[in-house]
């Protein structure tokens, strides 16, 4: 009987341990990025936008956004990926949604900040795709703390993330199907676009994996984040509302762009 008690208690302290392991892990603050152009790292802000941080790492967990590409670029705009998928050839695969989060806009679109993209006039609609703040976008035009709710602010990237986010923003884009031009792309002309030349990983801006770096709770808690107060001064939207002047974040965006073809979970 002894024995027999030793084995059960064994098997759930290990069961324990197991859950102890995944809960530890959603509580990362710490992402690393690890791309074409080079790694970085991004902190998230996990107490101040628990749902959405939770939603993130939930992708991170999955591998969702291994070997994903940055599908939009707009000069002194934003960075944007997470939607889409290089499997070894064209078309992309389009990363499966998870349900959508609920918006959580206290923190301002600040240069160096990570948010949530969404569908136009809905500002319960994020799922998968992200962008990152290459300017202060959060006033003005195109005023990203108001429009469609707000949008989602969620952590902020590491110093040398910058400069690899400048160097992405300095890529030439292409039309490649009919849209504005919008991807960026590397060792690409405008002659092998006119030529109808293939793209390959060596000219896609890869995300090859989003790892987990550091799982300490409290990580963000120097980096003083800018607080969203234009929010506050918008009157309150009931669920997904029009709230009128929204930008158009369609998370399908990239299918005028390029072919694409859903990916198995």
């Amino acid at each position: 009987m002894g024995l027999l008690m030793k084995l059960v208690h064994s098997l759930l302290l290990a069961s324990s341990l197991c859950s102890l392991a995944w809960s530890w892990s959603l509580q990362a603050t710490i992402v690393e990025f690890r791309t074409s152009l080079g790694n970085f790292e991004v902190n998230l802000f996990d107490e101040i936008t628990p749902k959405t941080v939770e939603n993130f790492l939930q992708y991170v967990e999955d591998e969702s956004y291994h070997n994903s590409v940055i599908h939009r670029l707009v000069p002194d705009f934003v960075v944007q990926g997470g939607g889409f998928a290089y499997s070894g050839e064209l078309p992309l695969d389009v990363i499966p949604a998870r349900a959508a989060v609920q918006n959580e806009p206290k923190l301002s679109n600040r240069k160096g900040t990570i948010a949530m993209a969404k569908l136009e006039n809905r500002p319960n609609s994020a799922t998968n795709q992200w962008f990152f703040n290459l300017n202060n976008n959060h006033a003005g035009q195109p005023q990203l703390d108001t429009q469609n709710g707000g949008f989602t602010v969620f952590g902020q990237i590491s110093e040398q993330g910058m400069e690899i986010l400048e160097a992405i923003a300095a890529l030439p884009r292409f039309n490649l199907g009919g849209a504005a031009n919008s991807m960026p792309l590397r060792n690409y002309t405008n002659a092998d676009a006119a030529a109808g030349k293939t793209v390959t990983a060596e000219n896609l801006v890869l995300i090859e994996s989003v790892v987990i770096v550091d799982a300490r709770s409290n990580t963000a808690a120097g980096l003083n984040p800018v607080a969203n107060t234009l929010i506050e001064q918008q009157p309150q939207q009931d669920n997904d509302l029009d709230n009128g002047g929204s930008l158009a974040w369609l998370v399908v965006g990239l299918t005028g762009i390029l072919l694409v073809r859903r990916r198995r979970r």
